[in-house]
């Protein structure tokens, strides 16, 4: 072969194998990626400690140390004790309890309290010292200022104070009141009892504005005074009873018309706001009484007041006021409160159980703003002293 013709052949293998490189190379380069992608990476494990090699033993792998975290036990719930300490309950009938025997004698006995009220029972849950001075017929004028021989009701709380309770703002509104003028006002348009004597009946009330408004004004003065006298207490207000079904739900034990339980209701209704104002203005709780009895009133099964059913004799207590059960649902919710916000009951509820007025003792028979008899009021005493007390002749 010639030169020529070897040195072009040369250079033609030389051309054909240039071109087939970069095709080659790049299968190469996709070949040597799948590979790559199949092959594990290889796992890299953590150092193992090892103790030191010491005289008696070879070297020993060492556990990573595991820390545990104790977890906080819960802190145990402090309850306190009111035991003997002072509890001053202001309030009117709703409160005192009259004609609900055992009859309690009271300071006067107009005030008509009961051993089965709701502070007495409070009290003897808890093993507090009690200073009952709510009276029957009272207003807020009587809880800060006196009330003929009454002396101001607020006068007996103390710096010593532990709790104090309130029921207190109907009497200002005729809540009550106009309940025995509007029962009186049904009665007298049935047909008469033959030689039945008639009594002439009182008008229904219906409070002003400036009425409701003063009935707050007073209502704040009196939460406010406790607290500047009494920082340490637990004040608690006392809502008042629903003493009406709906409307539509009167019955016999409920003798009122409907234009005047329409007045009560709403007297109801804005003294229950009013006192909700009072209380939260003040930080303090209202019970609400109100809600409770909404199903229990004279008409419902089982009652926690009493109406005024034709022929009732008053043995359980006075006509529109609570009956036992009344004031043992109303005892139990303040208590509900106060083992809730910390306070240790020293015993079991206590029951309202029936009795007998003490011996020499009559029941009494309160009437909203009742005459007030000749019965000299002693001064506010907080416990009783164990030296021998004279007694003066009168």
């Amino acid at each position: 072969m010639t030169p020529v013709l070897r040195n072009f052949g040369a250079a033609l293998l030389l051309g054909c194998a240039a071109a087939s490189m970069p095709a080659f190379a790049q299968q190469a380069t996709t070949t040597d990626k799948a590979k790559a992608a199949t092959v594990k990476k290889p796992k890299v494990e953590k150092p193992k400690v090892v103790k030191p090699k010491g005289k008696k033993g070879a070297p020993a792998p060492v556990e990573p140390v595991k820390v545990i975290l104790p977890v906080e036990a819960p802190k145990p719930v402090v309850m306190e004790s009111l035991l003997d300490k002072r509890y001053v309950a202001i309030g009117s009938s709703f409160a005192a309890g009259p004609q609900l025997p055992p009859s309690k004698p009271s300071w006067p006995a107009r005030c008509g309290q009961s051993f089965n009220n709701y502070p007495t029972l409070l009290a003897e849950r808890f093993g507090v010292e009690l200073i009952d001075r709510s009276c029957s017929g009272a207003t807020t004028e009587n809880v800060l200022g006196p009330w003929n021989e009454v002396p101001p009701q607020i006068i007996s709380v103390t710096p010593e104070t532990r709790l104090v309770t309130v029921t207190i703002g109907g009497n200002d509104l005729s809540y009550i009141g106009n309940l025995f003028s509007a029962t009186c006002a049904f009665n007298a348009k049935l047909a008469p009892v033959p030689g039945a004597k008639t009594r002439a009946c009182g008008a229904v009330r219906v409070p002003t504005e400036a009425d409701y408004v003063r009935d707050e004004a007073q209502l704040n003065e009196i939460a406010r005074r406790i607290k500047a006298t009494a920082p340490q207490a637990r004040l608690v207000f006392v809502q008042y009873f629903n003493p009406l079904p709906k409307p539509g739900g009167l019955c016999p034990a409920t003798p009122v018309s409907e234009t005047d339980a329409a007045i009560v209701r709403e007297i109801g209704r804005r003294l229950v706001e009013i006192t909700a104002r009072v209380a939260e203005a003040h930080g303090v709780p209202a019970i609400e009484m109100n809600l409770s009895s909404a199903a229990h009133t004279p008409c419902d099964k089982e009652p926690w007041m009493i109406g005024s059913p034709a022929g009732y004799d008053g043995r359980q207590g006075l006509q529109w006021h609570l009956n036992k059960a009344g004031m043992q649902a109303t005892a139990d919710a303040i208590a509900a409160w106060l083992i809730k916000s910390g306070v240790k009951p020293v015993r079991s509820p206590v029951t309202a159980e029936p009795g007998l007025n003490p011996p020499g003792q009559a029941p009494t028979m309160t009437a909203p703003n009742a005459p007030a008899p000749a019965v000299p009021v002693p001064a506010p005493t907080v416990k009783a002293s164990a030296k021998p007390t004279t007694t003066t002749k009168r």
